[in-house]
């Protein structure tokens, strides 16, 4: 009798760019190819199938992406059986334009489309670049194989809303994601308890503007606020946090879930993107500085300690250095306790990228500034976490052997020396804090 090796799964790399919804749908588009023999590989180098799961929201982000595609044609001159393919937001904006700069490439596959992978990769194989950045009239979500049953780690994502109805001038997300979409919450909901199932002890609910959350439930559509209440029942889910949000919609019982939901963590991210009225108007961000002002207190009123962090664009057209104190202004007011910031980068087809530049040096001193006021309160922040208490997440083995690594409530990384596994939710005291991160001793009961 001849025995017949099973054959060897066909390896996956998936490198992704970008943000937190990015990450899943990674992880989904790995499922989806799951079925057709595919199993996620460590390196570029071991893999059938090297998939680019990218960001447009800043011109560095997409050039990085040209620049890895160069990086591999190396390796599919050495294995021509090799496929590349480029999903995400370049992919849907410049699907074109990447078939003319990159020909290593086989496949392109827009973030609305990826349940169609399979297909796109036997169009692939047949021969010639297989392009699909159309916007499906299914939902995706319906067409993706059912997640696999295997153990997760504590922490997952969940996107529960995609898409953006406000046309910020500076942004392609309604362009490469579309109009607003919520999954129903029936499905939402499913999706959650699997996770828990598997292990997970805290979800973060993803979306472009994820407090627009207006799923389908029985009743009607449910907002983001009452599906934070149905997951908090979920017996074994211990923390829930969401991201992103807009000023615009924080509604009312949002703000209270705050005060109210002993689950939903004391950490929120929340972009102003600017300071200055003249420039929010010009940004079509539909929010003042006084608006998002009067937001921040009532969050803090419903909760004292939320840590908040945010999103600064420097150097936005037309921007000047009285607009630019105006931004300085707000964060004094504020105090964040994290935030991201960067010189505004044209995107092509939005609106502001027809608009003049501000001179880059002036750009590059003011970011500056920004970064080294919004540096000083994350200090601030952290050391004022020394002495108090705190529960870890344990997430994964620290640098240091016995030492764990976790997130706190307010999304602190934190390192502890416990024999404690991942997964649990571990009692401590801060005893230090560094640059990026706090150390902590594990409490006594």
């Amino acid at each position: 009798m001849t025995l017949h090796k099973p054959a060897r799964p066909k390896g996956l790399f998936v490198r992704t760019y970008g943000c937190q919804m990015n990450v899943y749908d990674s992880e989904r588009m790995a499922e989806a190819l799951a079925p057709e023999g595919y199993a996620q590989v460590a390196s570029p180098e071991e893999a059938d199938l090297i998939l680019l799961n990218t960001c447009h929201i800043r011109e560095k982000a997409a050039e990085k992406v040209y620049s890895e595609i160069g990086r591999l044609k190396a390796l599919k001159v050495a294995r021509p059986g090799l496929k590349i393919g480029v999903a995400g937001c370049v992919a849907q904006a410049e699907g074109e334009e990447i078939a003319a700069r990159a020909p290593a490439v086989d496949l392109v596959v827009g973030p609305q489309s990826y349940h169609r992978l399979p297909a796109l990769l036997a169009r692939a194989e047949a021969g010639g670049l297989a392009i699909d950045t159309e916007f499906p009239a299914e939902d995706k979500f319906d067409a993706l194989p059912a997640r696999p049953r295997a153990a997760r780690g504590p922490t997952a994502f969940l996107t529960v809303q995609e898409g953006c109805d406000k046309f910020c001038a500076f942004c392609v997300v309604p362009y490469t994601r579309g109009a607003e979409v919520s999954r129903p919450v029936t499905r939402v909901l499913a999706e959650a308890r699997d996770l828990v199932e598997r292990g997970v002890r805290e979800i973060t609910l993803l979306g472009q503007n994820v407090n627009a959350y207006h799923g389908a439930g029985a009743d009607g559509d449910w907002s983001l606020a009452r599906l934070i209440g149905a997951l908090a029942e979920i017996e074994g889910l211990a923390r829930i946090r969401y991201t992103t949000s807009h000023p615009c919609d924080m509604t009312d019982d949002l703000i209270a879930a705050h005060g109210a939901e002993e689950k939903l963590m004391p950490y929120l991210h929340l972009p102003v993107q600017s300071g200055s009225d003249r420039i929010l108007k010009a940004m079509n961000r539909k929010h003042t500085a006084g608006s998002y002002l009067r937001i921040v207190e009532r969050l803090r009123a419903a909760r004292p300690d939320l840590l908040l962090s945010s999103d600064f664009i420097v150097g936005f057209p037309g921007e000047t250095e009285a607009d630019f104190a105006a931004t300085l202004a707000l964060v004094e007011a504020v105090g964040y306790g994290q935030a991201y910031s960067f010189r505004y980068s044209p995107r092509p087809g939005t609106p502001a990228a027809e608009r003049p530049d501000v001179d880059p040096a002036e750009a590059d001193d003011r970011l500056q500034r920004l970064q080294a006021l919004l540096a000083r309160q994350q200090r601030a922040r952290q050391e004022a976490m020394v002495g108090r208490d705190a529960t870890v997440l344990l997430e994964k083995p620290g640098r240091l052997p016995g030492q764990m690594v976790g997130k706190s409530e307010h999304l602190h990384a934190v390192h502890v020396a416990t024999e404690a596994p991942r997964g649990t939710l571990l009692p401590v005291r801060i005893t230090a804090s560094a640059a990026h991160s706090l150390a902590a001793a594990p409490r006594l009961a």
